[in-house]
């Protein structure tokens, strides 16, 4: 009985010794949370940051570093190459903290994570299409911000990436024979896409498709718009062989024509004569 009070009193006595022996665990404040995420941050410990970061957005909502926190949590995404969830903590930046000075930024940052995730041209081009209009909706919510002409310079870039799409699967079709579907996409490409390097291609392919389809007219009168819309075309020889091949069709078609109609009038003459 003895022996197990004096273990009870000995395990007591070691426990209040720790806890008076232990210290305070530090709360840290949103500023000195966010100047440690910072740190990390700047040192490349972007796992780490985002943490730090984390709890700033999460525990000190209204606190003044609470916008650049979320800021710097879609950078670290963003320098992790992880560009859907950087685009993803971009928006909750624009979304939620509309007033913040890092809008703007988020706004074209949100657009870079898509046009990093956009593909080479022979494949889905959802997400160029996706970064094509965050740009346009940065332009419009900043049309005098200093990156406004890298966002206009990006579109430019990412329109003739669709219209080289477009351009080539008409080749395909071309290739094919399927000279309808081709001319499809052509025109796709001139509409939509007429001032890229591919509309002058696209109007001249346009053409052959339609000669490959009998409709020399159509064809010579796309031609027509060929030489005047691109007078200095690098591509003229190719534009000249093609407008000859065409008018060679063209009075081939003309000579069948007349063959087929001298053989008519004779088969009635036979036959008026048999009467």
């Amino acid at each position: 009985m003895k022996i197990a009070a004096v273990s009870f009193i000995f395990v007591l006595a070691a426990f209040v010794s720790g806890c008076g022996s232990s210290e305070p665990t530090e709360q840290l404040s949103a500023e000195k949370r966010f100047t440690v995420g910072m740190q990390l941050f700047n040192n490349g410990d972007y796992l780490d940051a985002i943490e730090e970061f984390r709890i700033v957005t999460l525990q000190f909502q209204g606190s003044t570093v609470a916008d650049a926190a979320q800021y710097y949590l879609a950078e670290c995404r963003l320098m992790r190459e992880e560009y859907i969830l950087a685009a993803y903590e971009y928006d909750q930046l624009v979304r939620t903290m509309p007033s913040s000075p890092y809008v703007s930024k988020a706004r074209y940052k949100r657009a870079m994570c898509y046009y990093r995730l956009s593909p080479p041209s022979f494949l889905d081009q959802t997400y160029t299409r996706k970064a094509i209009d965050e740009f346009q909706s940065y332009i419009e919510y900043n049309p005098t911000d200093s990156l406004v002409h890298d966002a206009e310079a990006k579109i430019m870039e990412m329109n003739t990436k669709l219209a080289e799409k477009d351009y080539n699967d008409g080749i395909i079709y071309m290739r094919m024979d399927f000279y309808r579907a081709a001319s499809v996409y052509f025109e796709d490409v001139i509409e939509r896409y007429h001032d890229t390097p591919y509309a002058e291609l696209a109007q001249l392919k346009k053409a052959e498709a339609l000669s490959e389809r009998k409709k020399h007219a159509d064809a010579m009168s796309e031609l027509e718009i060929f030489y005047k819309k691109y007078p200095n075309s690098q591509h003229k020889n190719e534009a000249d062989e093609l407008l000859l091949k065409i008018k060679q069709r063209i009075a081939e078609s003309k000579e069948q024509t007349k063959k087929v109609q001298v053989k008519k009038e004779g088969t009635v003459n036979k036959t008026d004569q048999a009467n």
